[in-house]
This record gives C-alpha cells, structure tokens and sequence, in this order.
C-alpha cells in the first residue's frame, strides 16, 4: 500500500557537475532480529498487508479481510502456447460464436492487400480464415505474399514454378478447425510435378507413394493388421475424418526442396497450431465451443521443435523418427503412434472420436 502521510516537497536537487556531496557520518541503526527479517522478505511482493485485526471485535476483522485486494492471475493472450498450461476455457469465446463478415474483411483491405491476399480470401477455409484475418495482414505475411509473387504466383493465376497448385496450399484449411482431432507435421511440399497438393505426406491418386509414406503405410499395418496398404498415397479420407496434415512451410519451388524455408510460412504455421492450441476439436462432444486437446504426432527433428511448447497435459503429444527410409529403423517403426492416438481419443472424447486409420478408399475420387 503506498504511503500515505503527507511530505513536504523539497527543492531540486543540483546536478553533480554544480555540488559536491560530503560524506554523511555514520548512522547507528538497530541491528534486525534475523526472524523479523526473513518474514518481512518473505511477503515482499504479494497484496497489501491488512492492519492488525488480533485487537479488533470479529465484525471489524471479518470486513478487513473481505475488503482485501485478491492478486489476479495474467490470462495468455489468444494465440499463444501454454507451456504450463491452457487457458481457462471459461475466458475463450465459443468458436462457433466468433463473428466474421468476408465482405468487411475484404473492404477493410488496402488496394495491394486485396492484390496480394486474394488467394486466402478465395480458397482458405472459412473457419481457419475468421481467426486468421488479422495474421494475413502481418507485415511478414505481406512480404511472404511479395516474395511468392516473384516466385511467380501472382495473384490467383496458375503457375509451374511453385507447388502445390495455388489452389490446393490451403488444402489442409478445408480440415474443419473444429473439428480437428489429430494433426500430423511435415515440412515442406514434395517439388517435384504432381506430387503436392496441400496435405503433408500425401500426394493425388495416379501419383506413385513416396517411400516416407510407404513407411507410414508399413507402421500403419503393424498396429492394425487388418489395415489393406492402398495402391494409392492419398490422404484426403485423413483429412475428412479430421486430422490436419500441416506442413511448416506452405510452398516450394519446382525441383528445389526447402527453396521456400525461412520466408514467413514458419510463423504463420505456428500460428495455425497455436489455433488449434486453443481450438481444435472444439465441436468435438463435450467440447462446448473451445478446445479440450488433440493429438499431435511429430516425426523427425524438425517437427518436435513444431510442438515442442505445447501443453502435453491438454494435448497427447508422440514424436519418433521420422518415417523416410534413411530414419525410419531409428524408431518411427513400431512407434504405436496410431494406436495410441486413437486409445487416448476414446478416453477423451468417445469411441466415435477416433479416427478411422484403415479407411482409405474414400480417397479415390
């Protein structure tokens, strides 16, 4: 409590350079009793001290304690990871009750803003885009969006210089945020022709398996026997029965792999799964609007770093190695990753929460 007892103001003190300070001779003071001491530093810091009240009749007492301060806790800001812990769900607006008006979003936008962020607004899913309208017009959105402009995109014209197609680098969004149980870290897309379309690991059907997914394929197989390995490597029924497949950079130049790394995609992917952080599953049952946790599966090094923050209280979090050929004996093989995942799904949401693995003929269309 600051102090209160009036003070006489003193005139202004002379600069160092106009006085010079004699030595003021010692002053005797009480030695404090060591026990006093360490009491006193031991409640420096917390609420104002409340008087006295062992003299005082109890009504008296009971009001100063009542009339106490309360210290408040600081509450995360949205979008940011919880190491200690999540954000209390009651301070989180419902998902579903978060307003977003495309039309205003696009009228509120500069002229070159409308230019370079014409491709989220057309192909973005609408969940993702509501929380991610403000992140769009960063200043290290925009000069990712100038970089990929002279990689060629521009705009939402078609280009063979970068993959996946423009229409398909938001390809992971059309995951409703909501609805997202599971979510599965890659990279960067696959470079070469026909190979990427917007969903890590994955590739279109008619396009031959790449040996990373074969691998997953295999582990896929140990955990569920009865799981009949595709002749296919498309992921999309995944991503229908809600596992997000998130690369951590969006694009690549054709032939050139990580070509795209260090350009801006990193923050913006952080901020994705500092959305699903706070909001994933959350029109799962039991949800009520905010998100109680999902499971991440981070394989390889550069995906663990991805979650390494995260809550692994609210969140399952498995990583191992990851499944290319040159790592996958160093432990992605029989990680149980996919069993697991679906274990701690049914725990926390119901058995109708987990995600069929097996089913991948949907894919096909």
């Amino acid at each position: 409590m600051a102090n209160t007892t009036p003070t006489r103001s003193s005139p202004p003190l002379a600069s160092s350079d106009e006085v010079s300070i004699e030595p003021s001779p010692p002053i005797s003071v009480p030695q404090e009793q060591p026990h006093i001491l360490k009491r006193q530093r031991s409640t420096e810091g917390l609420s104002p001290a409340l008087p006295d009240a062992t003299n005082l009749p109890e009504h008296t007492a009971k009001k100063l304690r009542a009339e106490a301060p309360v210290a408040k806790k600081p509450i995360a800001a949205p979008g940011t990871f919880f190491k200690s812990g999540p954000q209390p769900e009651s301070k989180l607006q419902s998902l579903n009750s978060i307003p977003f008006s495309m039309a205003a979003f696009r009228d509120a936008l500069t002229e070159e803003e409308k230019s370079l962020l014409c491709l989220e607004c057309d192909t973005m899913g609408r969940s993702w885009l509501k929380l991610l309208a403000n992140e769009i017009k960063k200043p290290y959105f925009l000069s990712l969006k100038r970089f990929l402009r002279g990689e060629g995109i521009n705009g939402a014209h078609v280009t063979t210089k970068v993959y996946p197609p423009l229409c398909d680098i938001y390809a992971w969004s059309r995951t409703p945020l909501g609805r997202v149980k599971v979510v599965i870290i890659g990279q960067d897309p696959y470079f070469n022709p026909g190979q990427a379309h917007g969903l890590c690991f994955s590739v279109p059907v008619g396009i031959s398996v790449p040996p990373s997914l074969i691998n997953i394929y295999k582990e896929l197989k140990a955990e569920y026997p009865e799981f009949e390995i595709p002749k296919h490597g498309n992921l999309m029924s995944w991503a229908a029965n809600g596992v997000l497949l998130l690369n951590t950079s969006l694009t690549v130049r054709a032939g050139q792999a990580g070509s795209h790394i260090g350009q801006g995609w990193e923050t913006f992917t952080d901020k994705v799964v500092s959305l699903v952080d706070l909001y994933g599953g959350a029109n799962l049952p039991g949800a009520n609007g905010t998100g109680r946790g999902v499971v991440f599966l981070a394989w390889g090094q550069h995906a663990g770093k991805k979650v390494a923050r995260l809550n692994k209280i609210k969140h399952l979090v498995l990583t191992s190695a990851h499944p290319s050929p040159r790592s996958a004996d160093r432990g992605f093989m029989g990680n149980g990753h996919f069993k697991s995942a679906n274990e701690w799904l049914e725990r926390k949401y119901g058995a109708e929460a987990q995600v069929n693995w097996c089913n991948l003929q949907s894919s096909i269309t």
